[in-house]
């Protein structure tokens, strides 16, 4: 027992001392980011300064509308105010980055009566939007305005820029990029509302969405990478070998240079700060092209993170963002160091087409159909709540969301019931003017989608029993919504066991033994990640064994996900089959990000030096190949004598070359 005394007390001081290092604050500074855009959110009848700024170039350039139209003199007068106030505009713009337009009520009314007296531009790409990236609210249909759709040689130079800057950040020591990420924290920390309405404006979803995806995720990376990665970025020491025991080896983590990343919309603030995290925690500059359905928010946290890069002296451009179509994503994956993407398979397999050509590394990232299977020995009310929530987080634009549920026959029936009462009690309406459950679809047309998968089940015999009800919907954005839906009877027959989904809806459908779960789970082109809920962890983590996919959470759903700083276990996520291949996220994602280089030198230099043995110098002896079969028995024979026999044989060849090398000198 006196020898444990010490131990405990050696033990119970370091906690303590980790304990109260804890309580000292750490000095971190705060960042002013330009908010301009996204002060008055929640004011639908202000107009934000993205709007401004964009909306005179557009009255400039339907300028031939007005004059060939028959128009009110009052319309070209103001017409005449908005371009002067638009130079006003560029002249303080030009002055200050932080200044704050100050409307009269006369410029006031100006703009607003052009705006409505415009044809709003279509969304989307369109022959008249070749160079521009229309951006609206999903969920209202309000125009926010637009983003410049960069050329090719645009991107080309960015990207240069970026790998100038990458040059010096390189290095950068682990305490800057340490100070970098807790400014980060400290920003998000302190402006959760802010960013949250940013992105539920951009994308549609609801503010605790928002919460969970974005800000939860994006802080759990923040905080792992202050705690561990620069354990992982350091060199790391491996065996050596037998024959190579006088050797030093290890393997070394360097920056690749710049990362190209092409981003989904459904996370815009987690899928710009994913990416970058790593790639500059790592000594990476990055470039991310943000999707042109989520442009207005991504450019809005790139402010953030330039402000965060200003403070701790980094580099102009190591980390940019731009934006536009399938033109400016192709030049920036021919210009890049590495590619990551996140998106579709169909896209997904240009990206590598294009990456092929400079044999540029890809990650991608591509989707998913995950099962969730329910054994019939779980507390049905339970997993109900968590199914649906897997469902619906999000409107189901979830890259990791259930959307299969294979439910134990014996506990069908009550699972049905329970999860239609639930999805029954949610409304789905605008998430910044009521109180919702749900929010919009990001995308036009997609609702139409989703029907069309629902329509193609009914025919095959599937049936609706429970949806949920919608909120007070404008006009022009009825089509951006659709209804939480729960449908039964469904086999892999129907289009909707069997293609992405990406929408609120729960198909489910019966099995009888865990063999048939594994195989329904199984019989699906993607492998992202599945659920597995028993009351028994040993037969639910059996199950989700067999399951093809690159990520499992068992009597959990996605969880997986949050694992970031867990025991200091961090997990990566990535898929396989048609869901992609490569991982982000963790020690694999953080090291992705790196040239991995393996390094070997001597142990004991300049004692113990590497000499190439006589027999096998050039040119090579008589007894050469007998004097290495021997050294190969000797480091790798199975019998410890076979061994010293074959080590007695090289020693005596190694002898006889010497001898004979002394006699040959000697009659010279």
């Amino acid at each position: 027992m006196a020898f444990w005394w010490p131990l405990i007390v050696l033990a119970l001081a370091y906690g303590l001392c980790r304990f109260l290092f804890m309580l000292i604050p750490v000095n971190v500074p705060s960042i002013d980011v330009d908010v301009s855009d996204g002060k008055s959110f929640r004011d639908s009848s202000t107009l934000s300064q993205f709007r401004v700024v964009a909306f005179p170039q557009f009255l400039l350039e339907r300028a031939s509308i007005l004059v060939h139209s028959t128009v009110l003199l009052t319309r070209a007068m103001a017409f005449v105010s908005a371009v002067q106030l638009r130079k006003g505009i560029r002249r303080r713009r030009t002055a200050s980055f932080t200044c704050k337009l100050k409307l009269s009520f006369a410029n006031w009314f100006t703009i607003v009566g052009v705006w409505y007296m415009l044809q709003i531009p279509p969304r989307g790409r369109t022959q008249q939007s070749e160079t521009k990236v229309q951006c609206y609210e999903p969920a209202t249909m309000k125009y926010l305005g637009y983003f410049p759709a960069l050329s090719p040689s645009e991107v080309e130079e960015r990207v240069a820029l970026a790998k100038k800057a990458q040059t010096v950040w390189a290095k950068s020591s682990f305490k800057q990029r340490r100070q970098f990420l807790r400014i980060l924290l400290k920003y998000i920390l302190e402006h959760q509302q802010l960013i949250c309405e940013v992105s539920s404006r951009d994308t549609g979803k609801t503010m605790v969405d928002a919460s969970l995806g974005e800000i939860m995720t994006t802080c759990e990376k923040i905080t792992w990478l202050l705690s561990e990665g620069e354990r992982w970025l350091k060199p790391e020491y491996r065996s050596s070998g037998r024959s190579m025991i006088h050797k030093k080896a290890k393997v070394e983590f360097h920056p690749l240079g710049v990362i190209g990343a092409i981003v989904s919309w459904n996370y815009p603030f987690h899928n710009v700060f994913n990416p970058m995290l790593a790639a500059v925690f790592s000594g990476n500059g990055i470039v991310i092209k943000v999707s042109e359905h989520a442009s207005w928010s991504g450019c809005f946290y790139f402010r953030i993170i330039q402000a965060a890069l200003t403070a701790v002296g980094a580099p102009d451009n190591l980390v940019d963002v731009i934006t536009g179509f399938a033109e400016t994503g192709e030049a920036l994956v021919s210009s890049v160091d590495k590619v990551i993407f996140v998106g579709s398979p169909g896209v997904g397999k240009k990206i590598m087409r294009n990456a092929a050509k400079n044999l540029v590394p890809v990650t991608l990232e591509l989707g998913g159909k995950d099962a969730f299977i329910v054994c019939e020995d779980v507390d049905v009310p339970h997993v109900a709540q968590v199914a649906v929530r897997a469902a619906l987080q999000s409107s189901g634009q979830n890259c990791a969301g259930a959307e299969r549920f294979y439910v134990h026959r014996d506990v069908y029936a009550s699972f049905v019931t329970q999860v239609s009462q639930i999805v029954k009690s949610v409304s789905a309406g605008p998430p910044l003017t009521g109180r919702y459950d749900m929010g919009a679809l990001c995308m036009q047309e997609h609702s139409e989608r989703l029907q069309n998968l629902v329509n193609d089940a009914l025919e095959k015999g599937a049936e609706i029993v429970a949806r949920g009800s919608f909120g007070h919907l404008g006009e022009g954005a009825v089509d951006q919504f659709f209804p939480p839906t729960v449908i039964v009877n469904v086999d892999h027959t129907m289009k909707l066991m069997q293609e992405e989904a990406f929408g609120p809806i729960l198909p489910i459908m019966k099995f009888s033994t865990d063999e048939e779960a594994i195989k329904l789970a199984n019989d699906s082109r993607y492998g992202l990640g599945c659920a597995v809920f028993s009351g028994s962890q040993r037969r639910a983590r059996e199950i989700a064994s067999k399951i093809h996919t690159g990520v499992a959470a068992v009597n959990d759903f996605a969880s997986s996900y949050m694992c970031q700083a867990i025991l200091s276990l961090s997990l990566p996520f990535g898929g396989v089959k048609d869901s992609g291949f490569g991982r982000f996220a963790g020690i694999e994602g953080l090291r992705a990000c790196c040239l991995v280089k393996s390094v070997v030198e001597d142990r004991w230099w300049p004692y113990v030096k590497t000499k190439i043995p006589k027999p096998i110098q050039y040119p090579v002896s008589e007894g050469g190949f007998e004097f290495q079969e021997s050294l190969v028995e000797a480091l790798y024979g199975l019998n410890i004598w076979d061994r010293l026999q074959a080590l007695v044989t090289v020693l005596k060849a190694l002898s006889e070359q010497n001898s004979s090398s002394g006699t040959s000198k000697r009659s010279d």
